[in-house]
């Protein structure tokens, strides 16, 4: 797993090629595959919005869950041998 890991790290602008890449298939997948005419709202049928609502879903998930940690939840490293 170690090594999986580095070989990502050290490629890490392909890494970010490849996901922007995937999004975008995700995206023009929606817009072409993905029945539209039951929507409920207007923004539903804007060609990859359900692609794209996910995406900033997670992302704000994974900055907000930080920032939580950092402003609380995590204790310094020597915090039991006081």
């Amino acid at each position: 797993m170690l090594a999986l890991i580095e070989y990502l790290r050290a490629r890490l602008s392909r890494v970010v090629q490849c996901c922007l890449g995937l999004l975008a298939l995700l995206v023009l997948l929606d817009a072409l595959m993905v029945d539209k005419e039951h929507a409920h709202t207007w923004i539903e049928h804007l060609p990859g919005f359900w692609t794209v609502f996910g995406f900033v879903g997670c992302m704000l998930l994974i900055v907000l869950s930080k920032w939580f940690g950092h402003a609380g939840i995590m204790t310094r490293e020597d915090y039991y041998d006081d």
